[in-house]
């Protein structure tokens, strides 16, 4: 059986845009969908509304790929399914370790979802000494004083951290010297990696804020329209400018670009996350 130790998805070395790629896995999603249906065929026009993007996006995403579909007919959704889960890696077993087996942690492991997408939770770790020998999803938890031949004896190279923050550096520094080389970090923290290691991170409260700030635009919006001013952006409330002024500078930071090297944090760009 194949291990994520030894092979690297193809999508740089052919230089499909990172921006393609993150769509991918919205894509895969709504074929999985359809194939579930037995759906044999499905349009451009369809497909991209069931992903929320627009068609013209989509055929210039799978122009990478080499499918162009069939005039008329559309693109058969079975050889879609598995173009995509090619060029994402997942025709083979990913093993995956999960560090910090607290609520999220142990949310993560009973997700039934990661099988079914090529990805198996190899370990789970903590630091918990009581934790240990405890199973969560059917799975004993280890001790993170054995991290480094778990994944050793796994062929890791996929980690979560789902540690509390304080915790995450120590253990990310832990996870890419044992030979991990792609992160997912649920710590509320920006990790520092070394070039080579590709770090991918879910900060709920920046999404959170993030939809705070376009709720907060909404309601102003009427204020600006009874004023007779187009377009001008409204004043925001008392309550509203004082959650705004002590709130962190944290939704600029989601617009950074992903991916770390050396001597640089990662970018703070959410990652998709399978349904």
């Amino acid at each position: 059986m194949a291990t994520g130790r030894t092979h690297r998805p193809a999508t740089r070395s052919r230089g499909i845009p990172e921006a393609t790629v993150a769509r991918l896995p919205l894509y895969l999603r709504a074929l999985t969908a359809l194939s579930e249906r037995s759906v044999p065929t499905v349009s451009s026009e369809e497909l991209a509304a069931a992903a929320g993007v627009n068609s013209a996006k989509l055929r210039k995403d799978f122009s990478y790929l080499g499918s162009y579909g069939t005039r008329g007919v559309g693109y058969d959704v079975e050889y879609l399914v598995y173009q995509i889960s090619r060029e994402l890696g997942l025709t083979q077993d990913w093993p995956v370790v999960i560090v910090g087996i607290g609520n999220l942690g142990a949310a993560l492991a009973n997700y039934g979802g990661f099988a079914s997408r090529g990805f198996r939770v190899a370990a789970l770790i903590d630091a918990d000494p009581a934790m240990a020998g405890k199973p969560v999803a059917g799975i004993p938890v280890q001790h993170t004083d054995d991290l480094e031949k778990i994944i050793e004896d796994n062929g890791v190279s996929i980690g979560v951290i789902a540690t509390p923050a304080g915790a995450a550096q120590q253990v990310c520094d832990r996870l890419v010297a044992a030979g991990v080389t792609s992160i997912l970090n649920f710590a509320p923290t920006v990790l520092s990696v070394p070039d080579g290691v590709d770090v991918r991170k879910v900060d709920l409260s920046i999404e959170l804020q993030i939809l705070a700030f376009h709720e907060q635009r909404k309601a102003g919006e009427p204020t600006a329209a009874a004023h007779g001013v187009a377009g001008a952006p409204a004043a925001p409330t008392a309550p509203a400018a004082a959650a705004a002024a002590s709130a962190p500078a944290a939704p600029a930071a989601a617009a950074a670009t992903p991916g770390s090297r050396k001597g640089r944090p990662e970018g703070d760009v959410p990652a998709v996350m399978p349904a």
